[in-house]
Parts: C-alpha cells; structure tokens; sequence
C-alpha cells in the first residue's frame, strides 16, 4: 500500500473486534514508530502506557467519551470496544508544553496500527483525574489523549464536504460518513 492510500485507510474508528486481541509486540512497533518521529527542540517530553488487558481495557473504557457529533450514540457496545489502549502523557519534568509533538506521534501510532492490520481513534475528551488514578499514574504525568486500538469493523467513507458541513455522522446501515474540504479549498494559493 503506498502512502496517501495509508493515509487514506487511517480513519478515526469507534468499533472493533474486541475478541481480536493487538499483541504486545505490534504495540511495540507502534511506540517505536513514534518514538523515531521529530520532536520539538528533540527534547522528547512524551511517555506512554500500553494496555492489551481485558480487565484494565474494561476500567479505562468509562473515562472516555465517544463522537461528539453522534448524539444518540453513547460509544461502542460490548463486544465492539477497543482491544488495547495507549495513553500518551507528558512528563512535566520535562516540559509543560508538548509543542507539536503529541500530535506527530499519535498519527504516526495510528499510521503504524494500519499498517499492521488495525485501526484506532484519537480521543482527547477524557476524565483525565479518574483515569490517572485507575492507572496510578505519578504526578509529573498528565494525560495528554487516549488512542484506542482493534481490528475495525466499521466501514467509513470520506466524501466531498458539501456547503461547509463538517460533522460526520452515520447512515442507516451504521455507515460512517466523513466529509473532506477540497484540494482547490485549502489551497490558498498556488506558485508555480
């Protein structure tokens, strides 16, 4: 698969095939992967803690929220959960600030996982405090956002956006529809 078709294949999914476990070592891969991006200044402030475990999976599921835009939809059901979780923080020792770098590496995590065979979804909307505690996670730590991980079982289609609207939603047949501004719309301007 080139590139922009890995790209293209990197969507933010919401269900998966619990059953289908995410190794240990394809986890691995995935921090290893982010731990070879830039970093700002290289001063690499980011940590993370991997979770393939049923029972923690099952304590973080709660602290999450899922697809603001999906108002009847209160997240995935039993069996459709994530099957691994990894937790990006911040070692303040470090930095107060993550600069570019948290979103560098979860999009280089999620590129990884799709190269792999899996998918995942960015959550940033997190009870961060409770979710802190379950993990017992050392104050010089905060929780930047959760990716979730699995084998995705739902289909997503990226299409045209049509007069500004932005909000995904999905159709009868729990079909993900994700509407994308034009190549000819974000181009402000072009010298060639």
């Amino acid at each position: 698969m080139n590139f922009l078709e890995l790209v293209k294949k990197n969507r933010s999914y919401r269900r998966f095939q619990e059953s289908q476990p995410v190794g240990t070592e394809d986890l691995k891969l995935m921090i290893e992967a982010a731990r070879l991006t830039p970093s700002s200044r290289n001063i690499q402030p980011l940590k993370y803690i991997v979770c393939n475990n049923r029972e923690m999976n099952a304590r973080i599921f709660p602290t999450l929220a899922w697809a603001g835009y999906l108002t009847d939809w209160e997240g995935p059901k039993e069996g459709e959960r994530p099957a691994a979780y990894i937790i990006q923080l911040l070692d303040s020792s470090i930095t107060s600030d993550p600069s570019c770098d948290a979103g560098i590496t979860a999009q280089t995590i999620l590129l990884q996982s799709v190269e792999l065979g899996y998918g995942g979804c960015i959550i940033a909307s997190v009870k961060r405090e409770t979710l802190a505690k379950i993990l017992s996670i050392p104050e010089q730590f905060s929780i930047i956002q959760v990716i979730a991980l699995g084998k995705p079982i739902e289909e997503i289609r990226i299409e045209p956006m049509q007069n500004g609207e932005y909000k995904y939603w999905r159709d009868g047949k729990s079909v993900h529809h994700v509407p994308k501004r034009g190549l000819d719309e974000i181009i402000l301007k072009n010298f060639d």
